[in-house]
């Protein structure tokens, strides 16, 4: 309340009103599949302009290969496995183990405390148990489902199934008509609309392009382009969220928000590949969802604030989706929090260039029986029982040579790098989705 005051306050005596936060994830999106990473089959529009009304950050990682745990990192500003969440948790809302600790306080908590309509749409796979849910997080409106997919259209409801739970409006069932990807972006127009006199934050995740795919037929009948049906199904779901994304920038022009407001977009992780993949391209990277090589980390990821951030750039430099924490904390106003280790930069004076440094020194990753580290353009891969592997982005971004046997030194130090911090961490607080148990929110058809 004291913060809310201070804000009222000092918007009255004529000071600048904190800009609102829009932040946008899609899900299991590829690295090579938005016009501004140069894909020519899919049209995306609305994210080729905001990355060229923008800056494109063309070297941006999430901090995990998997959903739920990137989420877990976004929202905390920490390597999620310092709290345990490394594993992505089943759907159960009777189990009270399987989800964000609620040791953490996540973002819109800080934001909500300094004044901020703090939203949710879309997504959650944070936890089904009441105490993990967006409204017990610091969410003031949510709308959406709480696992880890859903059916786009023509679902049958039904509680205990994953991906036909009810779609909730603060924690209230709500009947959906629309395409779930159209009726995100829908919603999303509404917050800003209804919110133009205050600042806000909104987490629009999107589960498109995650699978099933499931697009209306109107949309896959304008990619007949693409030959093959697995890809074009994809495309098209890309193609919708692209649209949705576009309604929700439309109401920011209309309501004049535009230039007071900060538009961050990127996937959740890489797109998955081989036999269970979903249509997604990584070019020119290696592997995909789940792996720590640069398909399953590496995304798109655009930074837009017109007025405030120079149009048309893009930046090379290595930054983490951990970056938004600290990066919606200095916009607010608010500073970082010293209760206990952050692993988030600000980027707007990078991203400005007031300050020609790097964000990070070294950003690391572990996933199970797998980790990695970047350092400059030098890459350590580690996987259980084999070897280290190193690689040279600059010259090799597909991680095809591996170098740990030619330049010995410059492995041993990374080596060294990643041990220490793997001491740092915790292990995983609950076993997720792999030891998920039968007739416990299994099903997902």
């Amino acid at each position: 309340m004291l913060l809310l005051a201070f804000a009222v306050v000092s918007r009255a005596a004529g000071k600048p009103a904190p800009p609102n936060i829009l932040l946008i994830v899609s899900d299991d999106q590829g690295y090579a599949d938005v016009g501004f990473q140069g894909c020519q089959d899919i049209p995306t529009p609305q994210l080729d302009r905001l990355a060229r009304e923008g800056i494109h950050c063309t070297s941006c990682y999430v901090s995990h290969p998997y959903c739920s745990p990137t989420r877990a990192g976004l929202l905390t500003g920490r390597y999620q496995q310092r709290f345990g969440h490394e594993n992505n948790p089943f759907y159960d809302p009777t189990d009270h183990r399987e989800g964000l600790p609620t040791t953490e306080q996540l973002l819109p908590a800080y934001l909500r405390e300094a004044g901020y309509v703090t939203g949710w749409i879309g997504k959650w796979h944070l936890g089904a148990a009441l105490e993990f849910r967006p409204l017990k997080r610091g969410f003031k409106e949510g709308f959406g489902f709480i696992g880890g997919g859903h059916r786009y259209q023509n679902w049958q409801e039904n509680e205990a199934v994953e991906y036909q739970v009810p779609i909730e409006r603060n924690g209230q069932r709500v009947e959906v008509t629309n395409h779930l990807t159209v009726e995100f972006g829908q919603e999303a127009a509404r917050f800003i609309r209804r919110h133009q006199a205050e600042p806000w934050f909104l987490y629009l995740a999107f589960n498109a392009p995650h699978t099933p795919h499931e697009p209306t037929a109107e949309r896959l009948a304008r990619l007949d382009s693409i030959p093959d049906l697995k890809r074009r199904r994809y495309a098209a779901q890309v193609s919708l969220m692209d649209d949705a994304i576009g309604e929700a920038l439309a109401a920011l022009r209309a309501s004049q928000q535009e230039r007071r407001t900060l538009v961050v977009f990127f996937s959740d992780n890489g797109g998955p590949i081989g036999t269970n993949g979903n249509g997604s391209r990584y070019t020119p990277f290696r592997s995909g969802k789940g792996s720590v090589y640069e398909g399953g980390v590496r995304v798109p990821f655009v930074v837009n604030w017109p007025g405030t951030l120079t149009a048309g750039k893009t930046y090379d430099r290595p930054v983490s989706s951990l970056d938004v924490f600290a990066t919606a904390l200095a916009c607010a106003g608010i500073p970082m929090p010293k209760d206990r280790k952050y692993d988030s930069v600000n980027l707007l004076p990078f991203l400005k260039g007031e300050n020609p440094g790097t964000p990070h020194e070294r950003l690391f990753w572990r996933s199970g029986p797998q980790w990695a580290l970047r350092e400059a353009q030098g890459k350590l891969v580690r996987r259980a029982q084999q070897a280290d592997e190193l690689y040279d982005l600059a010259d090799d971004p597909g991680e095809a040579r591996d170098l740990a046997e030619t330049k010995v030194q410059k492995a041993k130090v990374l080596s060294a790098a990643l041990d220490t911090w793997d001491r740092e961490l915790v292990p995983p607080a609950f076993p997720g989705l792999g030891a998920r148990r039968p007739g416990k929110g299994t099903g997902k058809k």
